[in-house]
């Protein structure tokens, strides 16, 4: 057995086989604010069935942050290299956010549904417009926060943010929040509770593609 112990709840777990695939194996696009927690709702569907998801590692221009790994949380690259990427037509989508780009490229997602297992997608509000223009075959996620203050709060516990940085990441959560209002995700689910989050994330997730 696995026992996680995020905030105020104890999940318990049972190991999962390959067995355990969604009926839809379509790649899952999860997107919302910095600091609304859908990294956390992620690893815990990951930790859940290890075998049946995969995390699409994206490209970026910025440092990593403490206790990050290249090829991990991100393939850090220069700048000249990214652009190099754009050139080659070699993303699906990327996006920049302040000084630092960042993107989802095309060999990443070839190389991982190839294993067998369901491509998981943490993108920004302007790949998940890309992806949508593309026509590439996915569903979408939004996971947004209970409040803008909670929003703010958890920004501010990172630790690693500085105030222009914080300010610009609430702006910009107020403009992925209004795009959500657009229907273009397939499940928006609310960070309010954790254990009622994820449940609601996996009841989307192992849906058929009929209710999905």
């Amino acid at each position: 057995m696995l026992y996680l112990r995020p905030l105020r709840s104890c999940f318990v777990y049972k190991m999962a086989s390959s067995a355990n695939l969604p009926p839809d194996r379509r790649p899952i696009a999860i997107s919302g604010p910095s600091g609304v927690g859908k990294g956390t709702l992620y690893k815990l569907l990951f930790a859940q069935y290890p075998d049946a998801f995969t995390l699409s590692v994206s490209h970026t221009t910025r440092g990593p942050r403490p206790g990050e790994q290249d090829g991990v949380d991100y393939h850090y690259v220069s700048k000249e290299n990214f652009t190099e990427l754009i050139a080659e037509d070699g993303f699906i989508e990327y996006a920049q956010f302040g000084d630092n780009l960042y993107g989802t490229s095309k060999a990443t997602i070839e190389e991982q549904s190839a294993k067998g297992q369901v491509v998981v997608l943490d993108i920004e509000m302007e790949g998940v417009k890309q992806i949508k223009a593309s026509g590439f075959p996915a569903r979408y996620v939004f996971v947004a926060p209970p409040s803008e203050e909670e929003l703010e709060k958890r920004l501010r516990g990172r630790g690693t943010e500085k105030e222009e940085s914080i300010q610009k990441r609430l702006a910009q959560s107020k403009l992925e929040q209004e795009f959500a209002k657009t229907g273009v995700h397939d499940k928006i689910i609310v960070n309010d509770d954790l254990e009622k989050a994820y449940k609601e994330l996996e009841d989307f997730v192992f849906a058929s593609p009929t209710e999905s």
